[in-house]
């Protein structure tokens, strides 16, 4: 058989089978035999054997029923979260080292960028049927998890320096014993979170694959909603340990730092040796750190906010873990559906990257995700009602949930989202022309962006809360 006859009974298989996938779990072949819905199909046709990758369309239904309870459990993860970091903004460390909480947002979105990039790659891969074979899987999971580990370490170091830095710009001088504790802190909780989070996705991504779930739907919420609880909680307790011991060990924290540091080799010499992680191992570190130091910024502006409204504390990571939830998988269903449709580079002309923030709402001529982007932005409103009234329930935080405060909060966790998801069908779109796979780079700065509108809104709100005589007795000393 010629090449061009083999192309066009691909292409006539093709068309069969996306016609008979359409809207069905599993559907009948001519010969009464069973496809299932994965998007990697094997056709047998005599003694040619022809792999034809299929991107199976959902409707906004049953993405929003697989979404919403991954969404609402992280959504309880993040209001976890919030309680904690309310609680722990009273410790000492907090109290005396204000830098941690420069900390906070950076080391928060670095799980985004690493934990729910690695759900992108991987459910890209699921949805690919590249997670079916046990040794294409093994290969998988080993070259990512030391990916994420070996970035984790470097960035959470990188990020502790940003934090010191913002911390000497308004004081004029460097405590070193706190940048000690800056960097061991960051380093250790970046790797913890990451070893732990990133098992856990991965599980979740094979569970999903397992019962035909689209693992675009699920992993990246969870794992904003895990990580979010995880990390925090990591910190705080490795950052009161290491300022209480900051006396009586004081080899401690360096110790920590080069053992950490010491440790990268060992993990990017992993990462490079796999195929599937090579080329992210060089090309993915432009994206993470840039998006540290976009949270980081963010860091400093919740810094100060905190400092003037400690109400603020409770809502910052729900605003931004609901934000770069949502965002998350805007982006990773785009980037799924490019990865079935060609390589980086080959564009679509069902969907544009100039396009107006109406058109990625409304116009299905010029992108085929505003079905999702509605469905994302319905979803807004009644998770944050139900996280506020949980923290008003627990009587946590220091603000009274009126009508004039939810009508403000709610109009800031719309305006973000609106936002974020325009900008990920243009990033998206725009890094997949120029031939970068946006599963590597697009969400870490989504992600950082949410974290850094989210904080910025949220003040804004605040301080319009206390001109207008709406604010509580939550002005800081």
């Amino acid at each position: 058989m010629d090449s061009t006859l083999k192309k066009r009974k691909f292409n006539k298989d093709r068309q069969f089978l996306n016609s008979m996938m359409v809207g069905n779990e599993n559907e009948v072949e001519e010969d009464g035999s069973e496809y299932p819905s994965d998007t990697s199909i094997l056709l047998n046709r005599g003694s040619t054997k022809e792999t034809v990758v299929l991107f199976q369309k959902e409707s906004v239904w049953a993405t929003a029923i697989q979404m919403f309870i991954p969404f609402l459990l992280a959504g309880f993860g993040m209001v976890a979260a919030s309680l904690l970091l309310d609680k722990v903004q009273h410790w000492p460390v907090y109290q005396n080292v204000s830098e941690v909480y420069i900390l906070v947002p950076a080391l928060l979105g670095l799980k985004g960028n690493l934990e729910m990039t690695l759900c992108s790659r991987l459910s890209t891969h699921a949805n690919l049927g590249h997670l079916d074979s046990k040794k294409q899987k093994t290969s998988l999971i080993v070259g990512n998890i030391a990916l994420i580990l070996c970035q984790a370490i470097v960035v959470g170091f990188l990020a502790s320096l940003a934090a010191v830095v913002f911390g000497w710009i308004p004081k004029g001088i460097v405590n070193i014993q706190h940048a000690l504790l800056l960097s061991a802190s960051s380093i250790v909780t970046a790797f913890a979170a990451s070893f732990v989070l990133g098992l856990v996705m991965v599980g979740v991504i094979i569970f999903s694959r397992h019962f035909h779930i689209n693992p675009d739907n699920v992993a990246t919420p969870i794992a904003a909603g895990l990580g979010d609880l995880t990390t925090l909680a990591v910190l705080s307790y490795f950052a009161s340990l290491f300022y209480r011991t900051i006396d009586s060990h004081p080899w401690l924290t360096p110790t920590l730092i080069v053992l950490g540091l010491g440790l990268v080799p060992l993990w990017a010499y992993i990462a490079s040796e796999n195929k599937y992680t090579r080329e992210v191992l060089f090309s993915g570190w432009s994206p993470v750190i840039s998006a540290m130091i976009i949270s980081s910024a963010g860091g400093l502006i919740l810094d100060f906010t905190v400092s003037q409204f400690k109400g603020v504390a409770v809502f910052q990571l729900i605003i931004n873990g609901v934000g770069g939830n949502l965002v998350a998988v805007q982006a990773s269903r785009i980037s799924t559906e490019l990865h079935s449709q060609g390589e980086p580079g080959y564009l679509p002309e069902t969907m544009q990257v100039c396009i107006s923030p109406c058109s990625a709402f409304c116009d299905e001529k010029k992108t085929s995700h505003t079905g999702t982007a509605k469905m994302l932005m319905l979803m807004v409103v009644p998770g944050h009602l139900i996280f506020s009234y949980m923290i008003s329930y627990l009587q946590a935080g220091h603000t009274s949930f009126t009508i004039i405060f939810m009508a403000v909060y709610l109009s800031a966790a719309l305006l973000q989202v609106f936002l974020l998801l325009y900008i990920a069908q243009v990033l998206t779109l725009s890094m997949w022309r120029a031939g970068v796979d946006p599963d590597n780079s697009a969400i870490p700065y989504l992600t950082a962006l949410g974290d850094l509108l989210g904080t910025m809104l949220l003040g804004i709100a605040f301080q319009f809360l206390y001109l207008i005589g709406d604010g509580d007795s939550d002005v800081g000393d």
